[in-house]
């Protein structure tokens, strides 16, 4: 059913559809109306799940853990420096093969304080364990959450996962989502099956100690099961795509890329002011494409690789900064592209919540085709 539909309430009603026997979390700006949302549907009796009040976000995942340790379904949701404050748990959970499914809408990170979004928090994570997606639209994001329970519960992955949104650009921004029925969910995505869990009748040890003879090869087989996540999803998206007609199928996604000599690429909401700026490019005459990474762990660099091989030249809009170095998408894509010949030039934009419009992907492309990049656009003046 279409419905006009504000980006977090989208996200609140696609994760009840999804049937979580637990949620815990803790309120923080932008992800707050998320979880009252969630909350008022537990407390109407819409949802029949437990609903775990807590007193920070550590303890919010630190639930999660718990619960799915149990056996249990489980939810939560964060941001910025609540999703700092997880860090600890982040690990843990990845650690155990936990799948738990928690929404990030992404927030720059303090200090300075700030409310407004960039990718800084969850890119911070990147090498937690969690599976990284990351959406353009209320549409995609709400379609994610499906296919993202069903990829992370697989028993050939068994691994926490964010499904990623812009804060306050999507969050507090109303759209038309085409929301399935609970039935056609419950086709979709069958009830959660742990390969293992606590059982007073069959004890068992999770999360122990591991000494030095043991504990890289955890971390391998996290890394194993990362890579296997790969095929995974492209099952899980297409099984979405026969049931329900839209195609996420794709970790990456071209935008009129084919015969690009200039190749953006962007993950987020921005990829959606990217195609207009390169709609009115090429009607300039300008051949300017767009790159779209919807996966961001596993990185799909063969794909990655494939997508921008007819390039001249690539430019990577980053809203992060890895500081001292550059931004982290661009140094996965010159990963990918490494020994290609292709440059890679990178722009960190938009961090804190800084507008970025299609004049402003415009001079980036100029910018790339004269070969200046690997800098901050948009600056002020007085810094310089």
């Amino acid at each position: 059913m279409m419905k006009i539909v504000e980006g977090s309430h989208a996200v609140a009603e696609a994760v009840k559809l999804c049937r979580p026997q637990v949620i815990s979390a803790y309120p923080i700006t932008p992800q707050t109306h998320i979880v009252e949302a969630l909350a008022s549907m537990v407390a109407d009796c819409e949802l029949d799940a437990e609903y775990i009040c807590v007193e920070s976000e550590f303890s919010a995942l630190s639930g999660c853990v718990g619960a799915s340790a149990a056996g249990s379904r489980t939810y939560s949701a964060t941001t910025s420096q609540g999703l700092a404050l997880m860090f600890e748990v982040c690990f843990n959970a990845a650690g155990m093969r936990l799948p738990i499914v928690m929404t990030i809408a992404n927030r720059a990170m303090g200090a300075p304080l700030s409310i407004w979004n960039d990718q800084q928090d969850s890119i911070s994570l990147r090498d937690a364990g969690w599976l990284q997606y990351y959406a353009e639209d209320i549409q995609e994001v709400s379609d994610l959450h499906f296919i993202t329970y069903r990829v992370a519960e697989d028993h050939r992955v068994l691994l926490p996962a964010f499904v990623c949104f812009d804060g306050f650009i999507l969050t507090h921004t109303y759209e038309p989502v085409d929301m399935p029925t609970q039935a056609e969910v419950d086709a979709y995505l069958p009830a959660f099956k742990p390969y293992q869990h606590l059982d007073a009748k069959n004890p068992i040890s999770m999360g122990m100690y591991a000494t030095p003879d043991y504990y890289m090869e955890f971390r391998y087989e996290v890394d194993r099961a990362m890579q296997r996540a790969r095929d995974v999803y492209v099952e899980a998206a297409r099984a979405f795509a026969d049931q329900f007609g839209r195609d996420y199928t794709g970790a990456v996604e071209g935008y009129r890329l084919e015969d690009a000599d200039t190749a953006l690429v962007a993950m987020g909401s921005i990829c959606g002011t990217v195609k207009d700026a390169i709609d009115e490019m090429r009607a300039d005459g300008k051949r300017v494409g767009l790159l779209k990474i919807r996966s961001f762990r596993p990185f799909p660099a063969e794909e990655v690789a494939a997508a921008l091989k007819g390039a001249s030249t690539v430019a990577v809009l980053d809203k992060n900064i890895s500081l001292g170095q550059k931004g982290a998408v661009a140094l996965e894509v010159k990963d990918a592209l490494y020994g290609s010949g292709i440059p890679v030039l990178d722009y960190i934009v938009a961090l804190g919540g800084r507008d970025i419009r299609k004049r402003d992907i415009a001079k980036i492309v100029d910018l790339a085709e004269k070969g200046t990049g690997d800098m901050f656009y948009g600056l002020r003046t007085e810094v310089l």
